[in-house]
């Protein structure tokens, strides 16, 4: 093998010492990120031409023009920083989760004094207890319905002192203890919390048996009213774990996991087993795993979810060994404060049945989503093939931009580039413009002002791709096969005058799709192209206006928040210092102008019902 003499230099000058490389390609791109007990070992056997590498190595290899490593002072600490390094990265030879979005929790802010319960995408050392990751938004919320029928914690904002007059409507349905009135001590409602905790770790009996406990104190004690609210409360929890399925005799308190792969997908699946109870389960993609063996996969899927997860059971139940058996078990140890934990393959029993049940679990959800996924492929390929062959175009356009406005009167007017790659959204080049020259309500100045910005950075990063140290940012590097723009042929005309200016009239199709009767317009054509009403080629096209528009939108609505309502009063065409003052000495205040009719704006003196009209659009 042919390598550069920087790449010899770094091979030969390897330490043999613990830590974690990372190998970046041509672009500077980290492709692969690995760790070792001896990075010299590790790292060299990559280039061994006479290793027995698979071919997804070899590519690697081949695509390798720089080496990076970071010493560690053992191998637990590489295991840390490895995680961090693909969490950071993504490199693309690495198995990893499929999604890098941020996983829900759910947080009991057990810091505070009275605890609320909410959801969350981080875990902060505050404090406050963490349960989970979840992978569904719409589960979280269901079973947090589910937990405040059970556990009434609080959800508003009130400092509790347990003196104010009166609480509020959820008191009076039974979905808080209202301790703002004193209807629960601080005591009380902490138990409550706990118990809850105690309920999200499966650790049902516990909870049942101290409410029993309390129950049974509060009646001897003649305190029926609290003894009926505890009685209430043990049947809807006894209800709630009745539903739960009894799976082993032997009270496991065990995660058990097993995946199913296809291609270059997998689906780890996660079932949740406390006191022999299947309290739930969980799947995750993975992605990077094509020529992986299974034992890489696994051990690969562990690290990552267990950096992620919040609660270490005793014993894993896996379906194969693990390389990094012993070392990932030190970590969990570590994680669940010196506890033991145990990586266990169980051949025979009903442990053995478990991870059987997760596996079949496991390929079923793989199948549904390959399928599920091959159909919206068909879909988007029918989509972006009508829209070649109504825009008359020499291919389906691959990268799809559609460029919006938002202003209202002109004031903190934004732009917005939303970018659609085979008909799906490409999030992260996604991209939002502030109206830097444009002072009024000008929608066409504001859009060719967005566009020659986007295009003037396209240019600027082909000038400068081959500059030492250059990062190109992606989402400006390519040109789009199709440029949408929100409007009519005005917007269209601004569109073709900047793609002359920068010399690519031709080069890339050019669309605008005009609301009102949702037709589309091209350069030299009169009459509008109207897709069919149902068709798969304007229903993408509509999807794409509509995120253009909603893009643009979220900032606005951030940039008139900071700018303050005052502010959007005086940046309103026509209300100057006299009119501004007539309005608050009519109204009293912003939010009464606001909540004003416009019949009423116009009554005030100066104002026309124009200049009304802008009132309700700004404040709206």
């Amino acid at each position: 093998m042919d390598l550069s003499e920087k790449l010899q230099g770094q091979l030969a000058n390897l330490p043999a010492q613990p830590g974690c490389y990372l190998m970046k390609d041509a672009g500077g791109v980290v492709i692969y990120v690995g760790k070792a007990i001896n990075l010299r070992n590790r790292v060299r056997s990559y280039f061994h031409a006479s290793s027995d590498h698979s071919g997804k190595t070899r590519e690697l290899v081949r695509r390798v023009v720089d080496i990076e490593w970071i010493i560690q002072n053992s191998e637990l600490e590489a295991l840390l920083l490895e995680y961090n390094l693909i969490n950071r990265h993504q490199p693309r030879y690495n198995v990893r989760w499929k999604d890098g979005k941020a996983y829900p929790y759910i947080k009991v802010h057990w810091q505070d004094a009275f605890p609320k319960v909410t959801v969350t995408r981080r875990v902060d050392t505050d404090g406050a207890r963490y349960f989970g990751p979840y992978t569904s938004s719409w589960a979280v919320h269901q079973t947090l319905d589910v937990l405040r029928k059970l556990f009434p914690y609080l959800t508003c904002d009130r400092d509790i002192t347990g003196t104010d007059a009166r609480a509020c409507l959820y008191a009076d349905i039974h979905l808080c203890m209202a301790p703002c009135i004193g209807s629960a001590t601080q005591e009380q409602y902490r138990a409550m919390a706990a118990d809850l905790s105690r309920f999200l770790q499966g650790e049902t009996a516990q909870v049942v048996e101290r409410l029993r406990v309390e129950m049974g104190s509060a009646s001897e004690k003649l305190h029926f009213e609290r003894a009926a609210t505890l009685r209430d409360q043990l049947l809807a929890i006894e209800r709630v774990v009745e539903k739960q399925k009894v799976i082993s005799q032997q009270h496991l308190d065990s995660d058990v996991i097993a995946f199913a792969r296809q291609d270059n997908d997998a689906c780890a699946q996660v079932f949740f087993v406390r006191g022999g109870k299947l309290i739930g389960r969980d799947h995750f993609l993975l992605e990077g795993v094509a020529e992986e063996n299974d034992t890489e996969v696994l051990g690969a899927f562990l690290k990552q979810f267990y950096h992620k997860a919040t609660h270490i059971p005793a014993e894993v139940l896996l379906p194969a060994a693990v390389a990094e058996a012993t070392i990932i078990e030190r970590w969990l140890r570590d994680k669940r404060n010196g506890q033991k934990v145990s990586l266990v393959v169980p051949q025979r029993g009903d442990k053995r049945k478990l991870v059987q049940m997760a596996l079949e679990n496991a390929t079923e959800t793989l199948g549904g989503l390959r399928a599920q996924w091959q159909a919206d492929t068909h879909k988007q390929e029918a989509a972006l093939a009508e829209l070649q062959a109504g825009l008359e175009l020499a291919a389906p356009p691959t990268r799809i931009e559609c460029f919006d406005i938002s202003n209202t009167q002109g004031t903190a007017a934004t732009g917005s580039m939303v970018v659609f790659h085979q008909g799906t959204p490409a999030k992260s080049h996604y991209r939002r413009f502030v109206i830097r020259s444009v002072s009024g309500p000008d929608d066409y100045a504001s859009m060719r002002e967005v566009l020659t910005r986007r295009l003037q950075r396209w240019q600027d990063l082909h000038a400068a791709q081959h500059a030492p140290g250059h990062k190109p940012d992606e989402s400006f590097l390519r040109l789009p096969e199709l440029l949408i723009v929100d409007g009519g042929k005005g917007q269209l005309g601004v569109a073709v005058e900047v793609l002359q200016a920068f010399g690519l009239s031709g080069q890339v199709a050019l669309a605008s799709l005009a609301k009102q009767n949702e037709e589309l317009f091209v350069p030299g054509r009169a009459a509008p192209i109207m897709l069919p009403r149902r068709s798969p080629g304007l229903f993408l096209v509509q999807r794409i206006r509509d995120e253009a528009h909603r893009f643009a939108l979220t900032l606005h609505r951030a940039r008139r928040t900071r700018t303050g309502l005052a502010s959007q009063l005086d940046a309103i065409p026509g209300i100057g210092p006299a009119r501004r003052k007539a309005l608050l000495k009519h109204f009293g205040s912003i939010d009464g102008i606001r909540s004003a009719e416009l019949e009423d704006l116009a009554q005030v003196r100066g104002v026309s019902r124009d200049v009304a009209r802008a009132v309700k659009d700004v404040l709206a």
